[in-house]
């Protein structure tokens, strides 16, 4: 099992993690070394599927923060216009552009 953190676009967003299985997160984050996916990207690239079972398990394993031992991924609802600071959707793209907090 993998923790994700998942961003949504609300004025008042909690920042929640989940758990999800191995499974799961390969087709959350399918590109070498990802690490961030935009749940609008995911939905389009399986359009032709029904995922809604898959975010529903996703949804029923919420972490509490104080248990959480590390963030595998970064899943963003709402929030396309992030994009712009992750061109290989890797944490570590903030770092590169010099426009994240480490610059």
């Amino acid at each position: 099992m993998k923790t994700i953190l998942v961003i949504n676009g609300a004025e008042n967003c909690a920042y929640d993690h989940f758990r999800v299985t191995d499974e799961f997160f390969c087709r959350l984050f399918p590109g070498d070394g990802q690490d961030i996916e935009f749940i609008e990207d995911f939905c389009e690239r399986h359009a032709d599927e029904d995922v809604e079972a898959e975010f529903e398990q996703l949804w029923a394993r919420p972490v509490g923060k104080r248990d959480v031992n590390g963030i595998d991924g970064i899943l963003f609802c709402g929030l396309l216009g992030k994009k712009i600071y992750y061109p290989n959707k890797k944490d570590s793209d903030l770092d590169a552009t010099g426009r994240g907090w480490k610059s």
